[in-house]
């Protein structure tokens, strides 16, 4: 038997979810979503289960984001699997928003979509010196999705909006400063972390104090006050705008960056942040998130984007509509629009 790809077992007083497809960088299936989902359902009322922890098998990253391959061979077919997948993936982040015990999270190494999803709902995540955050969508023609709306609408600076529409990569330094690492600590001290956290649930707090380490200067902060200016604006075309008018190095990097990205999910995840960012549950925006999904999934930017980044690995996509222009809101109303009844998503209960 080989072992399952996502290992949930009660260690002591911890419920313990590794993520295990090394080869893939633990890149979720719907298998694993369902493996996930059905011990935290189950450790949620068993009073056995005093905390749950999140950790990896290997050592190339916690996750790096979901089955891209399987989404676009769906999309480019009639988008069922890919619409269970968003489902199933989507109530498991909502499920983890609310759990009722504490949950800790260690992204030791690359923490990308999927993994984001799982992670931010936590209320420990620990990031290493080789943690890499990022929601890199927008060069797939996909969205920064899995709660991505909510978290990243809520950072301060719109530094969450340069990062969704970017898909820039941060460190652990950065992570700390824009709250998306709770804790920083040296990976060689995760097993001393994990297995203190195993011996005694309820001293993770003092642990974590402990062993804390110094993440250094954040990058980001010397961008901060340009990302708030710059990324400020009230389109997608004012932030290009923005930063064409600015002389800095930094704008024109950022600039041909977002040269690189499908317009059409520059300007969903420009609308899905600022929507967010009004909605009173994180329920909300997830049902938000799913009515984009099941339509993006089976646009032609995503299976465009995966074909050019992933299978054919030419990074020369050909997006349509081809500019910001061109992104009508009538492209963007159609995507947003509520799902007929039956097919809208729903919250565990």
């Amino acid at each position: 038997m080989s072992e399952p790809e996502a290992i949930c077992r009660i260690d002591g007083r911890v419920g313990r979810i590794t993520l295990n497809r090394p080869k893939a960088i633990h890149a979720l299936t719907t298998n694993m979503i369902g493996l996930m989902t059905e011990a935290l359902l189950a450790w949620r009322d068993d009073p056995a289960v005093e905390l749950v922890m999140f950790d990896h098998a290997g050592e190339r990253g916690f996750c790096a984001g979901g089955d891209i391959r399987m989404l676009a061979e769906s999309g480019a077919g009639d988008g069922s699997k890919a619409r269970a997948f968003f489902f199933d993936e989507y109530r498991l982040n909502e499920l983890l928003f609310r759990y009722p015990k504490p949950t800790l999270a260690i992204m030791d190494g690359i923490t990308m979509g999927g993994g984001v999803g799982i992670a931010m709902p936590c209320r420990y995540r620990v990031a290493t010196e080789r943690t890499t955050y990022a929601m890199p969508e927008t060069g797939i023609g996909l969205f920064p999705d899995v709660g991505g709306g909510w978290h990243l609408s809520r950072m301060p600076d719109h530094l969450g909006l340069w990062l969704a529409l970017t898909g820039a990569r941060v460190k652990a330094a950065d992570c700390e400063l824009l709250g998306i690492a709770t804790d920083y600590l040296e990976s060689g001290k995760v097993d001393a972390l994990k297995a203190g956290v195993l011996a005694d649930p309820a001293a993770i707090e003092t642990l974590l104090t402990e062993m804390e380490g110094d993440a250094g200067r954040p990058p980001v902060a010397q961008h901060q006050d340009e990302i708030a200016r710059t990324f400020g604006g009230d389109s997608v075309e004012a932030i290009v705008a923005a930063l064409k008018a600015s002389d800095s190095d930094w704008a024109k990097e950022q600039l041909a960056v977002l040269a690189t990205k499908s317009p059409q999910t520059m300007k969903v995840a420009f609308r899905q942040l600022k929507t967010s960012a009004g909605l009173k549950s994180f329920a909300d925006n997830m049902a938000m998130e799913y009515r984009i999904g099941a339509r993006v999934v089976q646009r032609h930017d995503f299976i465009e984007g995966v074909r050019a980044v992933i299978v054919d690995k030419d990074n020369a996509p050909k997006w349509n509509p081809p500019t910001l222009e061109a992104v009508g809101d009538d492209i963007l109303d159609a995507i947003f629009a509520p799902l007929p009844s039956d097919q809208e998503w729903s919250p565990l209960p």
